[in-house]
């Protein structure tokens, strides 16, 4: 026998509770097959969720536009904070500043290596890091500005990034926000389908199986047959030269 299965999707919960609506519009309340008080409960409540709904998807789709440009300047950010690091390190081998000066940046003046950006944020700490620390070193007289890339250079693609970090991050905030909106409403949701399909269903028990589903199916339940009751149905189909879903047709 098929089986009912409720909306999982927040888009298929929608579709159930206006299909449901679209009925009891063209539909006498005598002869309605779910009760006036879901009736009165869906009208309230389907506007509300349609709205939380469509501000989740905006918010997920604004997020999502402005992904590309922001991991574009990530990039970019990381490149020149990491290129400077590795400027300085190679004007210390050629002898050009001494050592020590690493730790103007945050480093220690051993350390030959370039940080590893494992997070976002990295390179906001470590941009922060090279700038003040290149600002210091030029004004406490410790060797020539680096250039190629200058930490002008630096600082213009580090403030672009960081604006955009922040911007991103606001966005995931609303994104969030939206989400969680969305997951208060849909338990209501579920249940208010719930009742609605059940009070259906309990409409049409008297009727043959096939008539209650495909009475209850005007209001939106959904049916699935398993996997070898569709492969049944197709065989029988085919020896009676009748295609499968003939029948809804």
């Amino acid at each position: 026998m098929p089986y009912r299965r409720l909306p999982n999707t927040d888009q298929a919960r929608l579709r159930a509770l206006k299909n449901a609506l679209a009925i009891a519009m063209k539909t006498p309340l005598s002869e309605l097959a779910f009760s006036q008080i879901n009736l009165s409960r869906m009208q309230a409540f389907t506007p509300s969720f349609e709205q939380v709904v469509a501000q989740h998807r905006r918010a997920r789709k604004n997020q999502g536009d402005k992904s590309k440009n922001y991991n574009e300047l990530l990039k970019k950010a990381r490149l020149y904070v990491s290129h400077f690091i590795q400027v300085m390190n190679f004007a210390i081998i050629r002898g050009e500043l001494k050592p020590h000066v690493r730790e103007f940046y945050g480093l220690n003046k051993h350390d030959k290596s370039v940080p590893v950006f494992k997070h976002d944020s990295d390179v906001i700490d470590w941009g922060k890091k090279v700038i003040e620390g290149e600002q210091e070193r030029t004004r406490m007289g410790e060797g020539s500005a680096i250039y190629s890339p200058s930490i002008a250079v630096v600082k213009v693609h580090y403030e672009e990034y960081v604006d955009a970090y922040r911007h991103q991050k606001m966005l995931q905030s609303i994104t969030a926000r939206a989400s969680e909106k969305v997951a208060e409403l849909r338990e209501e949701a579920d249940t208010l389908i719930l009742n609605v399909w059940n009070e259906v269903e309990e409409k049409f028990v008297d009727l043959p199986d096939e008539e209650k589903r495909k009475e209850a199916a005007k209001y939106g339940v959904i049916y699935f047959y398993r996997p070898k009751e569709r492969k049944k149905i197709a065989a029988q189909k085919l020896q009676t030269n009748i295609p499968f879903g003939a029948e809804n047709n």
